[in-house]
């Protein structure tokens, strides 16, 4: 096919990326018409079930755009749109979830229902607020911060940017996840050490202008400031009763986060020369072409094209031959990292091939190299005792 012929054959289908926002607003009216309060259920179901069995059959798409189009596709403010409209739909399902929370004619399931829903909204509204923050026009980038209000993570908006892209693929890295960690011990080491990471890199940056930190213009102190704001407004608004969950559904929404952070860099490592890391490239990110589970991310899997081009918008990311490759969308290994002993047997081996056995080439959990080295260690001929699932 030539570039003149060339069509967006997902052009409506990137829609799909906003259907989550909008399920909750069609939870409460199941709920309301029927009674039966497991509809609010819905929004998780569909990220955690069925995403992932339609995700099995749905395919792959391993096309790239034609290089000579990417300039009109990322002006075409279609695209850009579609990332808006997450904004308005998540902090409407914020005020609906915390309207059911304290109007009280709830039992226990529709509680929980509600509080899953809004926080798995919000936990993948920071993937739209991922594709905002990396771009160049400052209504973009408030509306990232915007974006991550609900779940107190703006500092995610400096982190990333400013550390998380510079050190991917490091054991500096907070947000890179080490060969033989679980995901529950990179849980904790990922959100103290992502906010500290934070709150430095922006210090340093009025530190080194000899500028006061204590200031609107600091971009972790305004993005905390529109959470406390927020959260402030809704507890007038509904009750103090609200606080729980305006908590619990923060936590769940960026540990959504953490778990993909967890998945996009398992194990892969630059190699160090001694002075400095190599160049960010398409082997330090595990990529997945599922097609289903990228038109509701923004193509997010298409994750090493983003590091090495950050500005790129979502629809011209191009997948790489040479990346490595998940065997399964990030729908679906996001329910697998949940499980360390599953995620162990299908990852293990894959990030050990990668490094053609050689441990000291990935970027390792030092407590499990024992263990790591034992299962996997070379046989007597020399050959990778790999286990493929």
């Amino acid at each position: 096919m030539t570039s003149a012929s060339w069509r967006d054959g997902r052009r409506y289908l990137w829609p799909s990326a906003v259907v989550v926002p909008i399920l909750p607003f069609l939870s409460y009216g199941i709920v309301t018409q029927t009674g039966v309060e497991g509809w609010w259920w819905l929004t998780p179901g569909l990220v955690f079930v069925l995403i992932p069995l339609v995700d099995m059959v749905g395919g792959d798409d391993v096309g790239n755009p034609p290089e000579d189009l990417a300039k009109g596709l990322q002006a075409d403010r279609y695209y850009r749109w579609l990332t808006y409209l997450y904004l308005p739909l998540q902090l409407g399902g914020l005020v609906l979830g915390s309207w059911q929370w304290q109007r009280g004619d709830l039992g226990w399931v529709g509680l929980a229902g509600v509080l899953v829903s809004v926080g798995t909204v919000n936990g993948i509204a920071i993937n739209a607020a991922h594709e905002l923050g990396h771009k160049r026009e400052n209504l973009e980038r408030w509306l990232s911060k915007i974006a991550l209000a609900p779940t107190a993570y703006g500092h995610f908006y400096v982190e990333h940017n400013r550390g998380h892209h510079s050190r991917v693929a490091t054991p500096e890295d907070p947000a890179s996840s080490r060969l033989g960690e679980s995901f529950w011990r990179f849980w904790p080491r990922t959100v103290l050490g992502s906010a500290r990471s934070a709150w430095h890199l922006e210090f340093s940056r009025f530190t080194l202008r000899k500028r006061n930190p204590w200031t609107w213009r600091n971009d972790v102190l305004n993005a905390w400031v529109m959470t406390l704001v927020l959260f402030v407004a809704l507890t007038v608004a509904f009750g103090p009763g609200l606080i729980p969950f305006l908590l619990a559904q923060a936590v769940l929404g960026f540990s959504f986060l953490e778990v993909v952070n967890y998945l996009e860099h398992y194990g892969l490592r630059r190699s160090f020369n001694g002075s400095r890391y190599e160049r960010v490239d398409e082997q330090h990110s595990w990529n997945s072409n599922r097609l289903v589970t990228n038109m509701f991310l923004y193509q997010l899997q298409r994750h090493s094209d983003h590091h090495a081009n950050p500005i790129r918008r979502y629809q011209i990311l191009r997948t790489y031959d040479t990346s490595p490759q998940l065997p399964a969308g990030y729908a679906t290994m996001i329910v697998v990292a949940l499980f360390p002993p599953l995620w162990r047997r299908i990852m293990d081996p894959r990030v050990i091939e990668h490094y053609d056995g050689d441990l000291d080439r990935a970027n390792l959990h030092e407590p499990a190299r024992a263990r790591l080295a034992a299962r996997y260690g070379p046989r007597p001929g020399g050959t990778l005792a790999t286990e493929t699932p």
